[in-house]
């Protein structure tokens, strides 16, 4: 099975500002580095492609996982994301379309 490249995403701020690059696999696992940084209301762009992934997002501290080595502290920062949905960037005009994902 091939091996999946690295992608870059850009954090948007709500201003439309980006405000960082994530890097991952999949916009999941960019979003957990920014949420593990803090941030919340989580807007991710694909560089090279017109699509953005939204997501909500927090870090929660809890102990240190069973088996952790010595030097790591007794609590750490988890964490976690929801994907609320994407949106696709449509030509210079940046007209957005919204796909939202209804999970029961």
């Amino acid at each position: 099975m091939a091996e999946k490249e690295m992608r870059n995403f850009a954090l948007r701020d709500k201003d439309g500002n980006e405000i960082g690059i994530f890097t991952g696999k999949a916009p999941r696992q960019a979003a957990l580095k920014a949420a593990n940084r803090g941030h919340t209301d989580i807007k991710l762009r694909e560089k090279g492609t017109k699509r953005m992934h939204i997501f909500t997002g927090e870090r929660k501290q809890v102990k240190k996982p069973k088996g952790a080595p010595a030097w790591m502290p007794a609590k750490i920062w988890k964490p976690s994301v929801k994907k609320v949905g994407t949106e696709v960037l449509e030509g210079a005009t940046s007209k957005v379309v919204v796909v939202k994902r209804n999970r029961t």
